[in-house]
């Protein structure tokens, strides 16, 4: 499958809160900056809690962002919870010719039947992905991965260095060595159609 490539690109995360989706969208975006490109990660949650259903935005383009709002209509979604996609429209205004990429074990069919979605679809398991890797359900790295395998936006070895970059400072090495192997597995592992 080729691989989705727009400039600017706009990316829309659905997720429940305490997934990681704020620091997937924001380690896509800083990714950038080693492409000389402009990028903008935006949160919209409000005071859920962990476990609430939540959004966050990336925009990558090689001009300058002026639009600083959501993006209406995202050339990417990106599901965290499968879940989701029985309480929330989760392909409204997504492109027709754009891409889903969703946290689920059922097929690219599978979701094609359920949604009605006719542009690109990638699914991959991130939930079991993330517990072999990190011991943990937070599947955000390993969605990032499957993003990275649809989708143009930042080369992987970017991607990687950022995740080393953003999660070092925060993480044991060998947390942020689980977490660049889920992100790898989910890119080599991600089904496409």
């Amino acid at each position: 499958m080729a691989r989705l490539k727009r400039d600017p690109i706009g990316i829309r995360w659905h997720a429940r809160g305490g997934q990681g989706a704020v620091t997937s969208s924001k380690i896509l975006a800083e990714a950038a900056k080693f492409e000389d490109n402009y990028f903008l990660g935006l949160p919209d949650y409000g005071a859920e809690r962990a476990g609430a259903a939540m959004r966050s935005f990336t925009k990558v383009s090689s001009k300058p962002i002026r639009d600083l709002s959501e993006i209406a209509e995202p050339d990417v979604v990106v599901v965290l919870d499968p879940t989701l996609m029985d309480e929330v429209d989760v392909v409204a205004g997504l492109k027709q010719d754009g891409a889903l990429v969703v946290n689920t074990t059922e097929s690219p069919s599978a979701i094609r039947a359920k949604l009605g979605y006719k542009g690109k679809i990638l699914t991959v398991d991130a939930t079991s992905i993330s517990i072999e890797t990190m011991g943990r359900n937070i599947p955000n790295i390993a969605m990032l991965g499957a993003l990275a395998q649809v989708a143009e936006v930042v080369s992987k070895e970017n991607l990687i260095k950022m995740i080393r970059e953003s999660l070092g400072g925060k993480f044991k090495d060998e947390v942020v060595e689980a977490n660049v192997k889920a992100f790898e597995k989910a890119y080599e592992t991600a089904q496409a159609g």
